[in-house]
């Protein structure tokens, strides 16, 4: 049986499902995109066809549409036209897929433990896991999580029920406040943000954004956070119904929680974006694309050539608005983990890998 994570692994001798006991299946499996890379070489059709699941989030946020985009252009299957153009997809015989996720912790976890192979993540979050700190205490340094590329800016979103009287994050105290599931990034940030107003006491909420929204509509919650690369499509449902408002992170809370978290900026949502609402003062991260370090660097050398190649340009930045701020100039820009050697390479060749910072030390 295949874990809820699992993925198959076709070869000539049957079918293998990667689970939590089966990381040694992950290497073998991306091995053989290697083999299949070296047949190709030699002008042999690749005979394997390798799964590689890359772990996303809810269907009503961000990450979900921009991982199918990535998941279309990355996949090199077997006689698909566009794929004869070299640079134009992944590594041959690479078949990616998407699978939805509670959010940012269960995927680092998830890449972590090689139960995926890929994933999109906070930043923030990202760099709690590889410090073991805040929702990675219990587990540890995730040690085995790098960076194939930053992707995009997002939004802290604070959506607050009409006749809720919210209008700072201050207003929440007491209230019935979804903050999203334990193993989120929404609840992350939400905690940091809720310290940073002094926020003590809140009637919390961890059930997924999707039920969370439901139940804010209905008025069975006052407000709820959600973090993602604006314009989220919950978001806007929720703002087109006229049961909701997006509430402004600004203020001196605002510069007390940039002091405090490091990881967090000063963000800004456009007047416009969403309905009903005008530009908008709030707080954000930046959404990463990370692998496990097992995958060969030869594969992640590929699929990052072919995420860049400016012919995957459109599919890229149609998936969402949040997309099109994916930027070869900024992916390996501000990395809050090691970038992965395969992503390196690529980066490097195309003059676009930052300069190690000088030291200052004395010698």
């Amino acid at each position: 049986m295949c874990t809820p994570w699992g993925a198959k692994f076709l070869t000539q001798k049957g079918v293998f499902c990667r689970g939590m006991t089966h990381s040694l299946h992950l290497s073998r499996g991306i091995a053989l995109v290697v083999a299949a890379m070296v047949l190709l070489a030699g002008n042999a059709a690749p005979a394997q066809r390798i799964a590689f699941v890359i772990a996303t989030g809810p269907t009503g946020g961000t990450y979900f549409p921009v991982g199918e985009a990535i998941a279309s252009i990355v996949s090199h299957p077997p006689g698909v036209y566009r794929c004869e153009t070299p640079g134009v997809c992944g590594p041959p015989g690479l078949i990616a897929s998407v699978r939805t996720s509670p959010g940012a912790v269960a995927n680092v976890l998830a890449v972590n433990a090689h139960t995926v192979d890929a994933a999109l993540a906070q930043s923030d979050v990202v760099a709690d896991a590889v410090a073991g700190r805040g929702a990675f205490r219990s587990t540890g340094a995730q040690k085995h999580v790098r960076v194939i590329a930053n992707l995009f800016p997002e939004e802290v979103h604070l959506l607050a029920r009409m006749a809720s009287h919210v209008r700072t994050p201050a207003d929440l105290r007491g209230k019935r406040v979804s903050v999203g599931p334990d193993a989120s990034g929404t609840i992350v940030t939400a905690a940091a943000v809720l310290a940073a107003f002094h926020v003590g006491h809140i009637r919390a909420n961890k059930e997924p954004s999707d039920s969370a929204a439901e139940k804010l509509a209905k008025g069975e919650l006052d407000a709820m956070f959600f973090v993602g690369g604006a314009p989220v499509p919950m978001v806007r449902e929720l703002l087109l119904s006229g049961k909701a408002v997006l509430v402004p992170i600004g203020g001196a809370g605002r510069e007390r929680l940039l002091k405090q978290d490091r990881a967090l900026s000063a963000a800004v949502v456009p007047a416009g974006l969403y309905p009903k609402t005008g530009k908008l003062e709030t707080v954000g991260v930046h959404a990463m694309f990370i692998a496990n370090d097992a995958v060969p660097d030869i594969a992640v050398y590929a699929l990052t050539k072919s995420l860049f190649n400016p012919a995957n340009r459109a599919m890229l930045a149609g998936s969402h608005r949040s997309a099109q701020s994916i930027r070869l100039d900024t992916a390996a820009s501000n990395l809050p983990a090691p970038l992965h050697p395969g992503a390196a390479r690529f980066y490097k060749e195309d003059g676009k890998l930052p300069k190690p910072a000088a030291s200052s030390g004395k010698t």
